[in-house]
């Protein structure tokens, strides 16, 4: 995928730059809106990832210039801006979807995804990972012969470990994404979910239980393997 990176800051675009890296993404990055500009109309980007506050161009000028030109590329708005009124601003202006500063990569990533997907199509119903099935449409998730439905936060953090599977997410990673907002760091609702998880799809007088591939890592968090041990 070519990424279209237009980001003042330096250290936010390095920090970006490498997670697009370990995603296999291919990043131009470019530091002012003018550049932005006229590269997102010259050349074909699989998305743009648009701060706000920019040299030469604010992000939201250079957003509406893109859809003026017909323009159809999916827009990414990176912001440290999120009221409810920048958000419609964004939306407004033509931005597919709007992530307030600060954020995680990983989230970033995975709304890029999501968008390509969405615009050729290609939004998957069902996930399959390690013999793991979500099916999106109806929240049911299958497991070495247990099938269950999901409550919503159940699905969304079972979802967002399997679209990275072996990486390690903190638990405030996963409070962020999952509940939307950030919790107490000493709470426990995340162990509480995958334990919920956990007791969906399995047996407690089963023999031979195949173990769920949701990995606790101690003292961080939780990941999704690929491989079972």
């Amino acid at each position: 995928m070519n990424i279209l990176l237009v980001e003042d800051e330096i250290k936010i675009a390095d920090f970006i730059v490498a997670g697009f890296d370990i995603a296999g993404f291919t990043t131009r990055h470019v530091h002012d809106g003018i550049t932005g500009l006229e590269l997102a109309l010259a050349t074909e980007y699989d998305a743009i990832v648009l701060d706000v506050m920019l040299p030469g161009i604010d992000g939201m000028s250079v957003l509406k210039k893109i859809r003026q030109a017909n323009q159809t590329t999916p827009v990414i708005i990176l912001t440290a801006k999120s009221d409810l009124q920048d958000r419609l601003d964004g939306f407004n202006a033509g931005a597919d979807d709007y992530l307030p500063k600060p954020f995680f990569v990983e989230e970033l990533v995975a709304r890029i995804r999501l968008l390509i997907a969405r615009r050729i199509g290609q939004v998957q119903t069902i996930i399959r990972e390690n013999g793991f099935v979500l099916n999106r449409l109806t929240r049911e998730a299958s497991w070495a012969g247990y099938q269950a439905t999901l409550s919503q936060r159940e699905f969304t953090l079972m979802e967002y470990l399997m679209r990275s599977p072996d990486h390690i997410f903190s638990r405030t990673q996963i409070l962020k994404h999952v509940w939307g907002y950030d919790f107490d760091p000493k709470t426990n609702v995340v162990d509480v979910c995958v334990q919920r998880i956990r007791k969906k799809l399995s047996h407690p007088r089963a023999e031979n239980q195949i173990e769920l591939p949701v990995e606790s890592v101690r003292g961080i968090g939780y990941r999704f393997n690929k491989i079972s041990a």
